[in-house]
């Protein structure tokens, strides 16, 4: 899993998006997206929500790592 935040122009705060997708799928996306003439970034969340954004109106995005999820009760101290 893997956290997007997408800022959008004239917006205060910025769309968090956790997604399923790998960076290389997600960077993918957003090349389509601007190469598109008026195109539209989507994406669909771990909950099968789907946000789309007027590529006009993007301001940037962040792409987070991949995140593995630790299992257990295993803590550092």
């Amino acid at each position: 899993m893997m956290e997007i935040k997408i800022g959008v122009r004239s917006v205060h705060r910025e769309l968090v998006v956790e997604t399923d997708l790998s960076s290389e799928q997600v960077e993918e996306e957003i090349r389509k997206a601007l190469a598109a003439d008026r195109g539209v970034f989507a994406i669909t969340d771990v909950k099968g929500r789907r946000v789309v954004v007027p590529v006009a109106s993007l301001g940037f995005i962040e792409i987070g790592e991949d995140e593995s999820r630790p299992v257990g009760f295993g803590g550092t101290l």
